[in-house]
């Protein structure tokens, strides 16, 4: 067995890339070579073509008789049940107001799948990572987005339809890649080399970019308002949300690799989404951007912590 500190600097090596890229994307916009045009640019393209088609090649080289992408998913949706309850208890116990405490269990459960967490599964895992990734990020994006009007319409007041809902992820360019690689795939078409060798560019090239837009995106100053809601919701989504998705894994049967693609899925910082969603229904667009950044910057903590523990332990 691996010493402790051998170990630990394995788990640095895995997450230190990835958060490097961000900060160094803080550190660009600061200085002036990053600008909001050149981020929301970036975003857009990352969002429509970059990163579906990543997933899609992913999901194109699954192999539909390996279970385990499917007990990673049912992992991740019994933790983000579950989540989405003991948060929303934890908020009324504590007396949390109505408005804020939709944005606090969003902030909880929402993680940041399609660029941090397919760029911790990449660093960790290489390829075969991203292979059990694609399945979970397609549903887990749907159920965010489920779960995320039910609770914004029971908190804020905001009635956006099931059929709006249904419209919007049918279209969503990330779910629309995953299912034709999930097509793909159980047709047992190969994918063409040259399809194969663009997707690695990607996932080499494209990710650290995607990953300096989300620094660039960041606004620090706004953790000046920032409330102890805030630190709360960090809390559950970096530490509570990343324990349960471990437990149900862990009695599900997963180790080794299947467990850390669950674990770095789970163990991402919040998702820009949720401030977006949050300004659609009238909530405090703040308070939802405060959260985002600050699960962000200590999830570089909680990441690189939690995978030298599961390794140290013997479970990755």
């Amino acid at each position: 067995m691996d010493s402790p500190l051998t170990v630990f600097l394995t788990a640095i090596t895995v997450s230190g890339p990835t958060f490097c890229w961000v900060l160094a994307g803080i550190f660009a916009r600061r200085i002036g070579w990053l600008s909001e045009s050149m981020v929301n640019a970036v975003s857009r393209f990352g969002f429509n073509w970059a990163l579906p088609f990543l997933l899609f090649s992913s999901a194109a080289q699954l192999d539909l008789r390996d279970s385990g992408s499917i007990i990673i998913l049912l992992a991740g949706t019994l933790a983000t049940v579950v989540t989405v309850i003991l948060s929303w208890g934890y908020a009324s116990w504590r007396g949390f107001a109505r408005a804020s405490l939709g944005i606090f269990v969003q902030g909880a459960y929402r993680s940041n799948l399609a660029i941090v967490g397919v760029a911790l599964c990449s660093a960790a895992f290489g390829e075969s990572g991203l292979l059990l990734a694609a399945l979970p990020i397609a549903v887990l994006t749907m159920l965010y987005n489920l779960l995320a009007v039910w609770i914004l319409n029971a908190t804020l007041g905001d009635h956006q339809s099931l059929t709006r809902l249904a419209l919007g992820m049918i279209r969503n360019p990330l779910i629309i890649g995953i299912a034709l690689g999930m097509l793909v795939a159980t047709l047992r078409l190969p994918l063409p080399a040259p399809a194969v060798t663009l997707a690695g560019g990607i996932s080499s090239f494209f990710l650290p970019l995607a990953l300096m837009c989300i620094g660039g995106a960041m606004k620090l100053a706004q953790l000046r308002s920032g409330a102890a809601l805030t630190w709360e919701a960090t809390g559950w989504r970096l530490c509570a949300g990343p324990a349960l998705a471990v437990t149900f894994g862990l009695l599900l049967g997963l180790r080794g690799e299947a467990l850390g693609v669950l674990f770095m899925l789970l163990a991402s910082p919040t998702a820009a989404a949720s401030f977006v969603m949050v300004v659609a229904a009238g909530g405090s667009g703040s308070l939802a951007a405060n959260i985002i950044v600050l699960t962000t910057l200590f999830s570089a903590v909680t990441v690189t912590a939690g995978f030298f523990l599961l390794s140290l332990a013997g479970l990755l």
